[in-house]
């Protein structure tokens, strides 16, 4: 069984669209592109090192894909553009016949059902990057295990998100994290079960908290 782990950049507000340039996905009028680029610092770039000496297989929606391989094959000397170009990459699109990028792989089928299928396989974990639409499937189907959410200090207002409303509600442990000089947070969360719950309320309600209670009521 393969874990599947998403790695991810989100505004403190949650949009995750576009943090590497303006012209990286304006779709819907997005303004704000290039968002994460001057936070780098070397924190992040020992964390983001980190991450790529693990062994792993990626996993890109259709969108995600077109801009990666529009770009790392055409980087030069670089570890993370050498790692990227090697490595097998499987792509969820419902609009491409082909995929020429290196070590692409096209799923056939419907996106979660190959996922899921692909988790069942044996072989390296799964890294989602990027990829917002294709998380929306992912997390509908709850076939998420681990988030790393890098934080950044910074209010979009608007944009794609990481989390919509399909997602399925469950518990996270955090199980690292780290800050850079610049402000941004880097948490790694693994699933826990449910949504713990608990009250700090009374255990005998007073007669106002009653009327409250039912005037929530319809």
């Amino acid at each position: 069984m393969r874990k599947l782990a998403v790695t991810t950049f989100v505004s403190l507000d949650g949009v995750m669209q576009a943090p590497g340039g303006p012209q990286e996905d304006p779709t819907g009028q997005f303004t704000k592109g290039g968002w994460n680029v001057t936070f780098w610092d070397d924190v992040m770039a020992r964390s983001m090192g980190e991450a790529f000496e693990k062994p792993y297989d990626l996993l890109l929606g259709r969108r995600t894909y077109e801009i990666f391989a529009a770009h790392w094959p055409f980087v030069g000397d670089d570890p993370v553009a050498d790692r990227l170009n090697s490595m097998t990459k499987y792509v969820a699109s419902r609009t491409l016949d082909t995929v020429s990028w290196n070590g692409a792989r096209l799923l056939e089928g419907e996106a979660g059902d190959a996922v899921a299928a692909l988790k069942r396989q044996d072989g390296p974990d799964l890294q989602v990057q990027g990829s917002s639409v294709l998380l929306q499937t992912l997390l509908e189907r709850d076939l998420v295990d681990e988030f790393t959410v890098w934080t950044f200090p910074v209010l979009l207002g608007s944009g794609k998100r990481l989390f919509g409303a399909g997602t399925v509600p469950g518990g996270l442990r955090l199980v690292g994290s780290d800050t850079s000089t610049t402000g941004v947070v880097i948490a790694t969360y693994e699933r826990a079960g449910d949504v713990p719950v608990g009250s700090f309320q009374l255990d005998e309600p007073t007669e106002a908290e009653v009327r409250r209670r039912a005037s929530l009521v319809g």
